[in-house]
């Protein structure tokens, strides 16, 4: 006796005793299982199902879980930059060996149906729907917080300050690095010290030029008048 009989998507003409590769069913080594789909039985009286034979089954052992030779799947695109892909492929399949053909009552022999693993065929179990969020209860109304004053503006350059574009060479642009750097009056340019100046010309981007242009003698005849 031999059937045709149909799991993963594949139709497989089986006798009792046969070991046959199938895609991977949901069992472990040692596990008896019946396939359910029979295409067709054969044999003195053989039936052909429509599409299945009603209570035929064919029942099997699983030897092991294997995989599948190693399959290579190389793309290159044309006009771009040479772009190449290679990608290597082992199909997940189960050993199984052919025990017994029922040509009936296999719906009533208690044995677990062979089904195959998520990924092939068989779409994944739907991951179950998240219950619903609890209705939160309805959150006080915060109380309206009465306005920050304005931040007051911020106060102006001190009235007080030299007008340093007086100097030679300082203008508006300058006067401001000036102002940055805390010197807002003659008296502090005419107190200033080599080391000052070495800052200062670091700070400024203008290397010498506080002693080119006198700056230090002009501050104090300034800061007098």
């Amino acid at each position: 006796m031999f059937a045709v009989m149909k799991t993963g998507g594949k139709q497989y003409k089986v006798q009792s005793g046969d070991t046959l590769r199938v895609e991977k069913l949901a069992a472990n080594a040692g596990d008896k299982v019946q396939f359910n789909e029979v295409l067709m039985v054969g044999g003195d009286s053989p039936v052909v199902g429509s599409p299945v034979v009603a209570g035929a089954g064919v029942q099997a052992e699983v030897i092991e879980q294997i995989k599948g030779p190693k399959t290579i799947n190389f793309v290159k695109r044309r006009r771009k930059h040479s772009s190449k892909r290679t990608k290597g492929h082992r199909q997940q399949l189960t050993l199984v060996k052919i025990t017994d053909i029922l040509a009936s009552g296999a719906d009533k022999s208690g044995v677990m149906a062979a089904e195959n693993g998520a990924g092939f065929g068989v779409a994944a179990a739907p991951v179950a729907a998240k219950p619903a969020k609890k209705a939160e209860a309805p959150k006080a109304e915060a109380k309206a917080e009465p306005k920050k004053e304005a931040k007051k503006a911020a106060p102006k350059a001190d009235a007080a300050g030299d007008d340093l574009k007086q100097l030679s060479g300082v203008g508006p642009a300058l006067e401001k690095k000036l102002h940055d750097a805390g010197v807002t009056t003659f008296a502090q340019i005419a107190a200033w010290t080599e080391e000052d100046v070495a800052a200062m010309d670091e700070k400024l981007s203008f290397k010498g030029r506080i002693e080119r242009e006198g700056w230090i003698d002009q501050a104090k005849e300034l800061a007098k008048g």
